[in-house]
């Protein structure tokens, strides 16, 4: 007979450890080394519905990188400079009086707040959006705030 059991534990000041309790009884007719090597067996057997679950898991983490591949490639995008987006004079002019200075920025915005800048008329908002939509990106978008940043190997 063999019994599992899993008990909280300490290591220096840290309590959140767990310990596997394994107690083995043998009358003789199986030896401790065998009983504990069936058992294993046993509890993997029970285990195993979880194994599928680990191809799942990878799944998970391919899909997140990919993920992280994405927002960081928005993350470029957003923080490219409107000077670099080959604008019309009028068009990078009244951004530069609006202090919006990059992509993200420009996003960031409505149609409606973008008419309410001095000198900005329907000409330059056409062109910016067309613009910003060659891009894959559009007015009035909201994402996370850590995208405006400039990541750390950008710097």
């Amino acid at each position: 007979r063999v019994k599992f059991s899993v008990e909280n534990t300490r290591v220096g000041r840290r309590t959140d450890y767990d310990k596997l309790v394994i107690e083995i009884w043998s009358d003789g007719r199986v030896s401790p080394d065998d009983a504990l090597t069936m058992s294993a067996a046993i509890l993997r057997h029970h285990l195993d519905v979880f194994v599928s679950y680990d191809k799942d898991l990878i799944e998970f983490e391919e899909s997140e990188k990919q993920i992280d591949l994405e927002k960081e490639e928005l993350r470029k995008k957003l923080n490219i400079s409107v000077n670099e987006i080959e604008l019309s004079v009028r068009a990078a002019n009244c951004l530069n009086n609006a202090n919006i200075t990059t992509v993200g920025e420009l996003a960031q915005k409505t149609e409606a707040e973008m008419l309410k800048y001095r000198n900005f008329g329907k000409k330059s908002l056409n062109e910016i959006k067309a613009k910003i939509l060659e891009m894959g990106l559009s007015l009035g978008m909201t994402f996370e705030a850590d995208l405006l940043r400039v990541s750390v190997d950008e710097d």
